[in-house]
Parts: structure tokens; sequence; C-alpha cells
């Protein structure tokens, strides 16, 4: 057991010699930290200023007080403490215990589960916290999902819609390259036509003047013939 500054109160003189150098070796055999012993569960015990019931009783400790252990003496059975306010002492040492007496243990238990009863009831508060922030989290997500299924089913939807696009765009184009084929093949067919026509008035141009100069040629020719015949009758 450690000691801590022993302070020897009894009367020395009555003490024998041996017993005198023991105590003044204890007293002497300073320096260990102090060692705190609480009062047993009896009621109350006297404090007295020596180590027998016939020293003077200081005053009555209650159960559950803590006293600071200075000296004990296990030949007479008692211990020398410091009780609160700075009052020394001794008492017997069967009275003293290493833990707090039961009531106090109780109460320290009591306040214990206090404690924890309000922690349970703020952790209770940050569950509900929590698990309210979940099903908005969750709400949240469905509504994203929600969200991002519409805005794929317009994206679909504007793909194919300029997938459509692109492909009337390309009708388009290829009509378009078409038509201008096709005005390219009229033009050609209407040059073709009017190289015809005007071929074809050059001959009958031609045939006309042809005919004419046939007419010319008959009118002149046909005159001489008659002539010619008219002047053989006449010679027969």
């Amino acid at each position: 057991m450690t000691l801590n500054a022993r302070i020897l109160t009894t009367n020395t003189a009555s003490l024998p010699a041996s017993l005198m150098g023991v105590c003044l070796l204890f007293t002497a055999m300073a320096g260990a930290a102090a060692e705190t012993r609480y009062v047993s569960d009896e009621l109350q015990i006297t404090l007295r200023s020596g180590q027998s019931t016939q020293h003077q009783i200081l005053r009555m400790v209650t159960s559950g007080t803590p006293l600071e252990v200075l000296e004990t003496d296990e030949k007479t059975g008692y211990t020398h403490v410091r009780a609160p306010q700075d009052v020394e002492g001794w008492v017997l040492t069967r009275y003293l215990m290493d833990h707090p007496s039961a009531q106090d243990q109780l109460a320290d238990a009591q306040k214990k589960m206090a404690r924890l009863q309000d922690q349970n009831k703020d952790l209770q508060t940050k569950l509900n916290t929590v698990s309210g922030d979940k099903n908005s989290l969750d709400k949240d997500r469905r509504d994203l999902l929600a969200k991002n299924d519409k805005l794929q089913t317009e994206l679909d939807h504007i793909r194919k819609t300029a997938a459509d696009a692109l492909a009337i765009e390309g009708e388009k184009n290829r009509l378009a390259d078409e038509a201008n084929r096709l005005k390219t093949e009229l033009q050609s067919v209407q040059q073709e036509n009017l190289s015809l026509k005007d071929r074809s008035q050059r001959e009958w141009f031609v045939r006309g003047a042809g005919v004419v100069i046939a007419g010319i040629l008959i009118g002149l020719i046909l005159p001489k013939i008659r002539f010619s015949r008219r002047s053989r009758w006449n010679k027969l």
C-alpha cells in the first residue's frame, strides 16, 4: 500500500522506543502519491485524534466521504487520513473501502444512466434527422431518375427527328439534283428542238427555193418548147 505524509498524532511518550523509531521512520518516508479511500456503507464513522476510542472525536464522517490516506497502522487497525476541509485524524481501517459506497455508486450509475439516456435521445434525434434526410435524398433520387428518363425519351425523340430531318434534307438535295439534271436535259432537248426547227425551216426554205427555181426554169423552158413545136408544125 502506498503511504504519503504519514503524521504521527498519538502520544509518543506512552509508546515503546522501538515503536517510536518505526513511527519516526514512517514520518520521514514522504513523497509517494496520496491514496484515496472511501468511508464504507456504515451510516457514520468517527474521526478521532488518535488510534483508540479514548481519543477525542474530531467529527463524524458520513458514508461515501473521500478520505486521503496519510498512514496506516496494521497493528492498531487505524488509518491516519485527511478529510475534506483539511481535517486530519484517525479512523478504523475496516470502515474504509477502495471504491465509493454502494449508495454513491448507485447515484453515479443513475447520473451516468441519465447522461446515457440524454445521449440516446440526442442520437435518436440525429437518427431521425438522418432518416428524414435519407428519405428526402431517396425522393430526390427518384425524382432525378424520373427526370433523367424523361430527358432520355426527349433526347431519343430529338435524335429520331434529327435523323428524319437529315433524311428529308438528303432527299431534298437528291430531288434538287434530279431537278437540275432534268432541267439540264430539258434545256438540251429544247436546244435540239430549236436546232431541228432551224434545220426544218432551212430545209423548207431550200425546198421552197428549189420549187421556185424549178418553176422559173419551167416557165422559161416551157415556152421555148411550145415555140419549137409550133415551128415544126408550121414547117409541115
